[in-house]
């Protein structure tokens, strides 16, 4: 445990959790959508719907999907923002099962008409926890270049994403597989040391029985 683990983040407040964790969240997924959010619908679950208001949590995850930081005295500002910069948003309450009592559901639209959809939690001290992407399990904290790759279930897909990454000098931190049924829809996510090159991701992209690649970058 570091020290930002006991004082927590720097931030705008009220709450770490409510607050610093949903913007963080919203700026996650603005990094993951990779372009201009067009339009947002955001389903709050849990603390996040009960309490949420009183800490700003909507106003904090509309900051982090404009491209803000924890740290950024616009978060009190996001929606007005978010209405000059013609982003559409709204909130209606989640209905999730054995989620974390601070957890969100967004389904975004990018300007250039790419859907995403993101389950999300805020675990406390600032921190978060991506847990779904498009309805698979994901389970990233978004500390590290994170690449997500959505394939059929079927042999060879593994080895072809984990042999582009060792060509390209970029060493494997977190791997973790995941699947709906055999055969069906499969789901790898890998957290990475180095960013992944932006032509390999288009390499990915046109493979046989890759169905969609999301990059989380972390260059500002």
């Amino acid at each position: 445990m570091s020290i930002f683990d006991i004082v927590g983040p720097v931030m705008v407040g009220p709450s770490s959790s409510h607050t610093a964790g949903a913007v963080r969240i919203g700026y996650i997924c603005y990094k993951l959508m990779d372009e201009p959010i067009y339009k947002v619908e955001i389903g709050l679950y849990g603390s996040f719907l009960a309490t949420g208001k009183g800490h700003g949590t909507d106003k904090a995850l509309v900051a982090g999907l404009l491209g803000m930081k924890p740290d950024d005295i616009r978060v009190p500002q996001s929606f007005e923002l978010a209405k000059e910069a013609g982003m559409e948003f709204s909130f209606y309450e989640a209905k999730l099962a054995h989620a974390n009592p601070n957890t969100v559901a967004l389904h975004m639209t990018g300007e250039s008409g790419r859907e995403l959809d993101i389950v999300a939690e805020s675990v406390g001290g600032g921190r978060i926890r991506i847990c779904k992407i498009d309805g698979l399990d994901a389970n990233f904290s978004g500390d590290y270049p994170t690449l997500i790759v959505h394939n059929l279930d079927q042999p060879g897909h593994v080895t072809e994403v984990t042999s582009m990454l060792g060509h390209k000098s970029i060493n494997i931190a977190t791997m973790q597989l995941y699947r709906a049924c055999p055969g069906g829809h499969a789901v790898m996510v890998l957290e990475c040391d180095q960013e992944v090159p932006k032509e390999s991701l288009k390499w990915l992209e046109h493979l046989e029985g890759i169905l969609k690649v999301t990059y989380l970058s972390l260059k500002e």
